[in-house]
């Protein structure tokens, strides 16, 4: 029997994947818990049309993302911040920090997609990445300077 898979299934295959199974594993199992559909000819071009509309979907979102990051990296922010007489800051710039500069200037960007292997503890211009995509990323110029 021939099926359409719903869900990733590990010893199958991923969703979208038509597979071979046997009747009793189809008809028992797979169908009933709508991890499957039977491959009609009808299943086959709904599943495909789906498919269309989320790369559709897909690229506009990658599209805007990167518009989004062609404009962050037109940004240069700011901070003052308090140093030590070695340099160093008494604390640190944080992503909680980037985030809130971000939506003054108008960008919604979640503050786990500000990457930094580190808060920023030392004076001078650092860049931040910003990942809005998986494939789309934004790289911010990042001051600190003293108060």
């Amino acid at each position: 029997m021939q099926v359409i898979l719903l869900e990733d299934i590990p010893s199958l295959g991923k969703v979208g994947d038509m597979v071979k199974v046997a009747d009793g594993y189809g008809r028992n199992y797979l169908i009933p818990r709508k991890k499957a559909i039977f491959a009609t000819e009808k299943n086959l071009k709904t599943l495909q049309h789906e498919k269309a509309l989320v790369q559709q979907r897909v690229g506009k979102m990658k599209k805007d993302a990167g518009k989004m990051a062609e404009e962050i990296e037109k940004l240069s922010c700011t901070f003052t911040k308090n140093v030590g007489e070695s340099g160093k800051l008494f604390g640190s710039v944080t992503s909680m920090e980037i985030e809130a500069f971000l939506k003054e200037n108008g960008f919604d960007v979640d503050r786990k997609k500000i990457l930094l292997d580190e808060p920023i503890k030392n004076l001078g211009m650092h860049t931040v990445t910003i990942k809005l995509q998986p494939e789309v990323a934004a790289h911010l110029k990042v001051w600190v300077v003293q108060e």
